[in-house]
């Protein structure tokens, strides 16, 4: 399929799914350091937030790219109400006190995203600094594609933010367009984006069941 995974010196990139068992904390720091900016104003203090998003792992609604049996990268996705990351709002006072998290509430609410009827919503890609620029993006997005041929999806769907260019070039690669763009300048200051777009890959009925390195 044109991707490698490999590099002089190292093993295969191996991607499973689901988020292995004893490796939540590992999930849930690869995903704030993807999205920690945008998610900062509403889960800060990292001390916090990372705790917070282990805890609450939907660890069956990711696809993972592992190296000598380490996580390095993951995928998340939302199909049959439930999405990677959780936490009620209950939970999120109980963390961050009645007072420090009723104004997190709301913030947390913008980044929700419901699926349509025959969508699979893909939750970003974050990839360890270290192997980036090797395929594992790619793989994942792969992955993801298998599963929602395997669900009956007709699309997948996703959101990238204008400050992201680099994941928004690669999802492009793997086949997905842009649909509409969202202008969003009053987040600018608060989040550190200010437009959100939109964009589909549609899901071939015989599609792809995964890929794997050599």
């Amino acid at each position: 399929m044109g991707l490698d995974a490999t590099s002089p010196g190292t093993g295969p990139v191996v991607v499973q799914r689901g988020v292995p068992v004893g490796a939540e904390r590992r999930a849930a720091e690869l995903y704030w350091d993807a999205f920690g900016r945008k998610l900062g104003p509403a889960l800060n203090p990292p001390a916090k937030a990372v705790p917070f998003i282990a805890a609450h792992l939907n660890a069956d609604r990711a696809v993972c790219a592992l190296l000598d049996g380490q996580l390095v990268g993951l995928a998340g996705y939302q199909l049959g109400g439930r999405a990677l990351t959780g936490g009620s709002a209950s939970a999120v006072l109980r963390v961050y006190g009645h007072l420090g998290g009723l104004h997190r509430l709301p913030l947390l609410a913008l980044f929700e995203r419901r699926p349509a009827p025959g969508q699979l919503v893909m939750d970003g890609i974050a990839v360890a600094p270290d192997v980036r620029g090797r395929g594992v993006g790619s793989l994942l997005i792969e992955e993801v594609a298998a599963v929602a041929a395997e669900q009956d999806c007709r699309e997948i769907r996703l959101d990238v933010i204008d400050t992201n260019s680099r994941a928004r070039a690669l999802y492009e690669r793997r086949g997905f367009t842009a649909v509409r763009t969202e202008r969003t300048p009053y987040l600018r200051r608060l989040l550190g984006f200010g437009a959100v777009t939109t964009m589909y890959r549609p899901v071939e009925a015989d599609g792809p069941r995964g890929l794997r390195t050599p």
